[in-house]
């Protein structure tokens, strides 16, 4: 009386007959598992090993061309993203201390076995103050970093974007990878 109305049962003859079985006997468990079977080690060995270093080589040129040419598609997954190619272009559109330091660790040695030791203490005091330069420009780099990445992306600046600009400073711009894609002096694009 108050309960829910029931659809009307379909006459017979529209019901659809009802299909047993799944139209195939069943395998033997021995066949199934003769159809499963993949060797563990392949026949050819020495082909198998030459075609895998193949392809590793391929992936690795893939990757260098990326590397050269900045190709996101390609590159390593610390250096992929809109914010990581903004810090890279940052970085290499100015002119950092931390490009020099190796240089300058170099001419100290060389100036060590060439001047007096009086003179030596000399050379050790400049290389600290070529480090020291280097902390502080760091310092100066952290929050310039910081402060273009908040007003360019906002919230969506990956964890990690301002050391990765900071480590890439220290580096000799020739032996940076990715590739530099702007010159110094020029705006990040």
């Amino acid at each position: 009386m108050l309960g829910r109305k029931k659809a009307p049962l379909p006459p017979l003859e529209e019901v659809a007959p009802l299909v047993v079985g799944k139209g195939r006997p069943t395998p033997r468990r021995s066949q199934a598992q003769a159809a499963r079977k993949r060797p563990l080690v392949v026949t050819d060995r020495k082909a198998a090993a030459k075609a895998s270093r193949e392809r590793l080589r391929e992936e690795r040129m893939r990757t260098r061309v990326a590397m050269d040419s900045g190709d996101e598609r390609y590159l390593p997954a610390r250096d992929k993203g809109p914010a990581k190619r903004y810090v890279r272009d940052l970085v290499d559109a100015r002119r950092n201390v931390g490009e020099y330091l190796l240089f300058a660790a170099l001419a100290l040695v060389l100036v060590t076995f060439v001047l007096p030791p009086q003179l030596g203490l000399y050379a050790t005091l400049s290389l600290w103050f070529v480090v020291l330069a280097v902390v502080i420009d760091s310092f100066v780099l952290n929050r310039h970093l910081k402060k273009r990445l908040a007003a360019r992306f906002g919230d969506d600046v990956p964890h990690g974007s301002v050391r990765y600009g900071v480590m890439r400073a220290l580096q000799i711009r020739r032996s940076r990878l990715p590739k530099p894609q702007v010159g110094h002096g020029q705006s990040p694009r």
